[in-house]
């Protein structure tokens, strides 16, 4: 992700919101099971890059929304092919039958852990939300 001038967790969060759409920061947090601490300062950098906004939710002051602009939007094709030039190079070196095995069993295992993909399903996130 060096090459997008990412890194991997900031790339995961533009393409959960991409999927996610505008969502609280809570939310946000939860779905990659961070602290609210640790995706506040994520969401930080990314605002001050440009790649996402951050407001106050309307229904919640203590609350913020964030979401993706237009930079972080055109950014989702570069993060796109990074991660398909990882999987081409996995294909390569394991051969395809290989990488599909090693994909759905590191699937496998996230799930069995308790790891999830961020939601593309939400409730509306602009109503109240425990900040807890």
């Amino acid at each position: 992700m060096a090459n997008v001038g990412l890194s991997h967790s900031q790339a995961r969060v533009i393409d959960a919101l991409a999927r996610m759409g505008a969502v609280t920061q809570v939310r946000l947090a939860r779905e990659f099971d961070i602290s609210a601490a640790s995706m506040s300062t994520m969401t930080a950098r990314l605002i001050e890059a440009g790649f996402i906004t951050r407001t106050v939710n309307p229904n919640e002051t203590r609350s913020n929304i964030v979401e993706l602009t237009a930079r972080g939007e055109q950014l989702l094709s570069d993060i796109y092919a990074a991660w398909r030039d990882i999987d081409i190079l996995i294909a390569d070196t394991m051969g395809a039958d290989d990488a599909a095995h090693l994909a759905d069993l590191t699937r496998k295992l996230r799930d069995r852990l308790g790891g999830k993909t961020p939601s593309a399903q939400q409730t509306d996130d602009t109503e109240k939300e425990s900040t807890s």
